[in-house]
């Protein structure tokens, strides 16, 4: 059996449904190798970019199902890095093949450059960005390396793995029988808590009068949304959430409290930076969740920090209380160890939260704009897309990233995802479509006009396949997020975010690309736009939204100051270095 053929068999006997790729000779063994098995969807991308981030989009969507991407040699894998890092920063689980030259045409010690064409060092490009990187040497080690990358991507806290096969090799023969390809299963360790933590930590919950629950990616990646809940239920204590641990608004909205974070909603932030106990599930507590100001944020609390990764604890914060474990792991043992005797009633902690929540709304936040509200649009968006069969949202990178967190609500079916760590413009279009063949649901893609355009080509993949994705734009002619940075840092100087900058009409590139579309400008259009982008619930559509340029997004942290003192009442007190 042929190499490639034995790859592919592998693939579809560890559950990849889907390959996203964009062809190129050093990769032509093994597309035809899937063609042939007929079992696993070849997606083609129009950048291998693209293919990257919609092999992220896949994994997010359906519960870590991995998926695969596949590029050539030498540009084509260079533009699967950006992709890599996002799934690395973000713990999503992702195989990365690449093609290699023949080993004949391979540099090895020689002090050159480059032997083969296109011959390019990819595995020590992708190292600092993968769980591990391999280049297969011999066909002899094809099914052990397959078998070490999936378990290696799968286990533990998930990330990337690549693999580098050269052309010679792919085309080997190899004595090899189907049942030795075996299915791949994650290596995962519980943590054993001894009785007295259970009594501590309880006594701690028991004591505290602010407590709060931090939700972090970790709880999306362990699938532990329900166990959140329950916990959160049972405690009685409130939930708030990072960009990436956004989680569905559930019925107890006292215990749902918003985002926390550099453009946090501003209740959820002035909520935790008053909390007394806080219990941090599967979150990294960076600058962008915690503010610059750490001895503030740390100051009269408890922290109990869970996390799968031990080196993300105590990192930037210290003395906070550690258990390193899967989230899910954690919250079993936790509802399972809540004592009777006592049910934790915190009202009066809430009903100061439900104050805040109502005296610091989000769609009231951006006073005296002209045109369209966008955390207004987004609130409308999440109620009118209630009803439908809308699956995913993702957003890309910038302001609309932004409003989009502050104030799309979700149902109990829904998610969202976005490039966090990374922070990758031209993330969300591409993440979509792999986030529609994980799914199958119809999905929104929202990004602004400079995000867009960064991977506009697959709108040509959306076309050619007919994917219900739902395309909205936040078109604010610039690149907003930093043009509001140049107001703050350098005196409205706005170079390269709208002086020699600009944006087409969206409405009109789409139409060219064969998808229906619309523009709205202002407020009353909304319903009448966001019908019409469901009008045909299973085609794709755009909508552009016309916002004025200078729309900032608000409330934002005051760097340097605690984390509950944001924009635009409290005035930063260094300029932003992260």
């Amino acid at each position: 059996m042929k190499v490639s053929n034995i790859i592919a068999k592998f693939l579809y006997k560890n559950n990849v449904t889907h390959v996203f790729e964009l062809s190129g000779g050093m990769i032509t063994n093994l597309l035809d190798a899937i063609f042939i098995e007929k079992k696993i969807e070849i997606i083609t991308m129009h950048h291998e970019q693209g293919a990257a981030f919609a092999v992220d989009g896949y994994a997010r969507s359906k519960n870590n199902g991995i998926s695969v991407a596949f590029a050539t040699s030498g540009p084509g894998a260079t533009n699967l890095l950006t992709g890599i890092g996002s799934c690395f920063f973000d713990s999503v689980p992702a195989i990365f093949i690449t093609g290699q030259v023949n080993q004949k045409e391979q540099k090895g010690d020689r002090k050159i450059r480059q032997l083969g064409f296109q011959e390019t060092d990819i595995v020590s490009m992708a190292q600092p960005i993968s769980k591990a990187c391999f280049q297969i040497k011999s066909a002899d080690e094809v099914i052990d390396i397959l078998s070490k990358s999936f378990e290696i991507a799968i286990s533990g806290r998930p990330g990337p793995v690549l693999i580098d096969i050269p052309m010679n090799i792919q085309s080997q023969e190899l004595n090899i029988l189907n049942e030795d390809i075996k299915e791949v299963i994650a290596v995962n360790s519980n943590t054993e808590l001894e009785e007295e933590f259970w009594k501590e930590f309880y006594k701690d919950i028991k004591s505290t009068k602010k407590p709060l629950i931090l939700s972090g990616r970790g709880i999306i990646v362990s699938n532990s949304v329900e166990k959140l809940i329950e916990f959160s239920r049972k405690t009685d204590i409130p939930i708030v959430y990072s960009l990436l641990g956004k989680i569905h608004n559930y019925d107890e909205e006292e215990l749902n409290v918003g985002m926390i974070g550099t453009y946090g909603n501003r209740w959820a932030n002035i909520s935790i930076g008053e909390s007394d106990l806080l219990i941090v599930l599967g979150s990294r507590l960076d600058i962008r969740q915690t503010g610059a100001d750490i001895d503030s944020f740390m100051s009269n609390k408890k922290i109990y920090h869970i996390d799968i990764d031990e080196n993300e604890i105590n990192n930037r914060l210290s003395n906070c209380i550690s258990v390193v474990d899967n989230a899910s792991n954690f919250l079993e043992r936790a509802i399972k160890n809540i004592p009777s005797d006592k049910i934790f009633i915190n009202q009066e902690w809430k009903n100061y939260i439900t104050i805040l929540k109502n005296k610091w709304s989000d769609v009231t936040e951006l006073q005296n704009i002209i045109g369209i509200n966008p955390n207004k649009f987004i609130e409308k968006l999440s109620k009118h897309v209630d009803s439908k069969n809308v699956g995913i949202y993702t957003a890309d990178v910038g302001s609309h990233q932004m409003w989009v967190a502050q104030s799309l609500r979700l149902n109990t079916f829904q998610r969202f995802i976005t490039s966090g760590g990374m922070g990758a413009m031209g993330y969300s279009l591409p993440a979509a479509i792999g986030a529609y063949f994980a799914s199958k649901k119809v999905v929104v893609s929202i990004s602004g006009d400079g995000g867009f355009q960064l991977n506009i080509q697959e709108l040509q993949t959306i076309k050619r396949l007919n994917i219900p994705i739902k395309i909205i734009i936040l078109n604010n002619q610039s690149l907003g997020m930093i043009r509001q940075f140049q107001d703050s840092y350098f005196d409205s100087r706005y170079q390269s975010t709208v002086w020699g900058y600009n944006a087409p009409n969206f409405e009109e590139i789409s139409l060219a690309y064969g998808i229906k579309s619309f523009s709205i400008e202002n407020e009353e259009d909304i319903e009448k736009g966001l019908s019409k982008m469901f009008e045909f619930q299973e085609e794709p559509f755009l909508l552009q939204v016309k916002i004025d340029l200078k729309t900032n997004v608000y409330p934002k942290i005051a760097f340097g100051r605690p984390i509950s003192e944001m924009e635009p009442f409290a005035e930063p007190i260094e300029i932003e270095g992260t």
